[in-house]
């Protein structure tokens, strides 16, 4: 069963740090292809792709409101991704969530079109999330 589970939220001030895990289980990063993304969804609006890296060569995207203050990373010998946080503004304030992609025939990865990277309806499987609260 695969399985995702999201930690590090936390209340934090304006311009400060902070580091989410999302630990995968089920599945190993290196047997195939696979996407894995962070997206996060704030009070009354969608759920928004942040940045999702690429397991086999950790070639990563990023939302253009995210890319110069967060760094997505994997540790595939942990099966672990991170999304480090820095300069964080109050309008980051949202639930994070890890999330999986699919992978295509032989476990190649799919994800060929930019605009799918970062689209939430492309990915399988999902973690419970982890809020982020960001004060002025």
């Amino acid at each position: 069963e695969v399985q995702l589970v999201e930690s590090g939220g936390d209340l934090v001030q304006a311009g400060g740090p902070l580091r989410l895990s999302c630990v995968a289980s089920g599945f190993s990063f290196d047997d195939y292809d696979y996407s894995i993304g962070w997206f996060r969804q704030a009070p009354g609006k969608e759920r928004e792709g942040v940045a999702c890296i690429r397991t086999t060569d950790s070639t990563t995207w990023y939302a253009n409101s995210v890319a110069d203050r967060f760094t997505i990373s994997s540790d595939n010998a942990k099966n672990t991704v991170y999304l480090q946080m820095n300069n964080l503004e109050p309008e980051d304030t949202a639930v994070y969530f890890c999330a999986v992609g699919p992978v295509g025939p032989s476990g190649t990865y799919i994800f060929r079109e930019p605009h799918r990277r970062l689209d939430p309806l492309e990915y399988d499987y999902w973690g419970r999330g982890t809020q982020v609260t960001v004060s002025s």
